[in-house]
């Protein structure tokens, strides 16, 4: 079948933005939430950032319009959905809220349409489950924001079918982006199983080493290439995001990230990071502030333990077949921003020096820091 029609549940951040990148491509998109202020207020965004684009001389003043007639936003959930192909839910990240939208969808989508979640961390197999077409269910997870990222990753459940996931992986293709395939449906996929356990080990870092957090992202920044700090970087993502993130991997795969307190207190202190204004760091303003890092700073912290984490985690992904060297690659580059492949940046600091690290902290710390076997056969 040929995808003209997509439908998004929710208009936030992430929802407007699809849409916003969908209706750029040629489709016609209805976007659907639950109270029309939402919509307004998800609207008002999308022609804010097309306005940006169009002073950019990017586009023209008649394409801003009209790919803003190709979305039609809308509150009743049987309008939007009457004639989609493809309906993409970006709704919260919340099992039971997904459930409740796939439950009232059943009664309503064609035989033939697709389901894609645009979930970061819950399984498709089992989010396919709460419906009766697994083998139309996909995972489709673009990243923050969607306007801008390059990455989409895509996840086929147990059941879905292979032409559903070469059709989605051309749809990404469409909307000039970048897919990379998860070929197994694994806790974090490929990005956040990388990421979001980092988040977590720079705080044992913190806890083992005794540095400031300036130290060590400075050392993540310079040492590992990364865009930014591991601890700047959560709190540029959001860590109502990390904590959701976290919680959802560790309950389904307690090998995946050791969990750091730390996170939940910042979470249930409503500590988020830049949007509140407070997380790992204090923010003064509205617009996005940069920590003062060096390579000074970089200079007085050993990476180790931090970069161990992470080769173990992209190991366990390339020993499961999870992805290919080359998505892994492209996914950590356009999905974190790293500029140095993983493993020549293992290589840099020393193959054997990192395995021996591991070991050390598996001795006094437990089996999380076992060595993988991919990482040990490449010492």
């Amino acid at each position: 079948m040929a995808i003209k029609n997509i439908t998004v549940l929710g208009s936030g951040i992430m929802g407007h933005g699809i849409a916003q990148v969908s209706a750029m491509a040629g489709y016609k998109v209805n976007l659907r939430d639950i109270d029309q202020k939402f919509l307004n207020k998800a609207m008002q965004k999308i022609k804010w950032s097309l306005e940006k684009l169009t002073e950019k001389s990017k586009i023209t003043k008649m394409d801003a319009e009209k790919y803003i007639n190709n979305i039609t936003p809308t509150v009743d959930l049987k309008t939007a959905t009457k004639e989609a192909d493809l309906i993409i839910e970006a709704v919260p990240e919340d099992f039971n809220l997904k459930k409740k939208v796939y439950g009232e969808l059943e009664g309503l989508s064609s035989e033939n349409t697709i389901f894609a979640s645009n979930t970061s961390t819950l399984p498709i197999s089992e989010l396919s489950s709460l419906t009766s077409r697994p083998q139309k269910f996909i995972g489709i997870h673009f990243f923050n924001p969607p306007q801008l990222m390059k990455l989409v990753e895509v996840i086929p459940g147990i059941g879905t079918d292979e032409i559903v996931t070469k059709e989605l992986t051309a749809f990404v293709k469409s909307l000039n982006k970048q897919p990379v395939i998860c070929k197994k449906d694994v806790s974090g996929f490929i990005v956040n199983r990388i990421f979001i356990p980092l988040v977590h080990e720079a705080l044992y870092s913190l806890d083992r080493d005794h540095v400031s957090m300036e130290i060590i992202d400075s050392a993540v920044k310079y040492k590992l290439d990364f865009p930014m700090g591991i601890f700047e970087l959560a709190d540029y993502t959001g860590l109502d995001v990390i904590y959701k993130a976290s919680f959802e991997m560790n309950l389904r795969d307690k090998n995946v990230l050791r969990m750091h307190p730390s996170v939940k207190v910042l979470f249930d202190k409503n500590e988020l990071g830049q949007k509140t204004g407070k997380g790992f760091y204090t923010y003064q303003g509205e617009n996005y502030e940069r920590i003062n890092l060096t390579p000074e700073k970089a200079s007085q912290y050993d990476i180790s333990s931090i970069l161990g984490v992470a080769a173990n985690n992209a190991s366990w992904l390339l020993e499961n077949e999870v992805c290919t060297k080359a998505d892994l690659d492209t996914a950590l580059k356009l999905g974190m921003g790293m500029k140095t492949e993983i493993f020549e940046l293992v290589s840099k600091n020393g193959t054997e020096k990192l395995v021996r690290h591991l070991l050390e902290l598996e001795k006094c710390e437990g089996d999380f820091y076992k060595p993988n076997d991919y990482l040990r056969s490449i010492v």
